[in-house]
């Protein structure tokens, strides 16, 4: 998922086992992008688990978060035009990517379509819930 203002912009899916970096692009919107292209927005589904370290100070007192957190990306529901990328952290505070610093790195923990496969794993096997 990326805001519309990255539309501007070369964008592809996330994948797998990749970092990415929170970036700038040149018309002030915040995105993410994968190793030494900064040119293209790296588009991450909304519900996949990130882990974001290098938190800012200014971001970690703002939110009451660490350097390093496992936050869940949202797309808010907001009015056309308007940003709309963000992410839930564990303490429940939804935040525009807007919001964050620059040169946070993240790396996916998990995809949507990853928990659901689990959900239905665990609901084929009642024994594991019972353990």
């Amino acid at each position: 998922m990326c805001d519309y203002s990255l539309e501007l912009y070369r964008s592809r899916p996330a994948v797998q086992e990749e970092q990415y970096t929170l970036r700038r692009f040149p018309s002030g919107t915040m995105g993410f992008t994968a190793g030494y292209d900064c040119d293209t927005a790296v588009c991450i589904p909304a519900d996949a688990h990130l882990q974001l370290e290098g938190i800012g100070e200014t971001v970690q007192r703002a939110f009451a978060v660490g350097p390093v957190e496992h936050v869940v990306m949202i797309r808010l529901e907001v009015v056309a035009h308007a940003h709309r990328d963000a992410v839930r952290f564990a303490n429940g505070k939804e935040v525009l990517l807007q919001s964050l610093n620059a040169g946070i790195t993240a790396e996916i923990a998990a995809f949507p379509s990853d928990l659901i496969e689990v959900t239905a794993a665990i609901r084929r096997t009642p024994e594991l819930v019972d353990a």
